[in-house]
């Protein structure tokens, strides 16, 4: 019969041999796919019985709880960061220099710290060989009510031109 419709009986058999063959390999495949599913269902059920599961998914809920709890705390932490950040120090500037000429290695500084609106302090060390004396200069709107040293007023100037930054001079 398959004579008579020009169709080759071993090209018959090979083309069935070759789907047969494609079929087996896709077979292969599935089953080493559902395998796989089948080790990672496991994994999830891991335990007795859904009891386990359940606790399983109570942890993960009290994790969550842990979790929120310490954003808020983050969050109430950044607020208060933020609120602080207006007063605090942010421009800087510091010289260090020789006050007494006899002494070298210039161990005498002067530290000018300014708000965002040049309110702050200056504060002055001098070094020489009986001791080291400290004074603090109070900076309100850039200016002081008190005679202020050369040194005094170059870190002044410095720490009111600097944009949130330790100047060095």
């Amino acid at each position: 019969m398959l004579d008579k419709l020009g169709i080759n009986q071993d090209f018959l058999i090979l083309a069935i041999l070759i789907i047969l063959m494609v079929l087996l390999i896709f077979c292969m495949v599935m089953v080493m796919k559902f395998n796989q599913l089948n080790e990672k269902y496991r994994e999830f059920m891991r335990g007795n019985s859904g009891k386990s599961l359940e606790e399983r998914i109570l942890q993960r809920f009290q994790e969550l709880d842990k979790v929120k709890e310490g954003l808020a705390d983050s969050n109430e932490r950044i607020k208060a960061l933020e609120e602080a950040k207006d007063t605090s120090f942010k421009k800087m500037s510091i010289q260090r220099y020789d006050a007494f000429n006899e002494m070298g290695g210039k161990l005498s500084y002067s530290l000018c710290l300014l708000n965002d609106e040049n309110d702050g302090y200056i504060m002055t060390s001098m070094h020489n060989r009986d001791g080291c004396y400290t004074y603090v200069k109070e900076v309100i709107k850039g200016s002081t009510f008190v005679l202020l040293s050369d040194e005094e007023k170059a870190v002044l100037e410095e720490a009111i031109a600097s944009k949130d930054t330790i100047q060095l001079i």
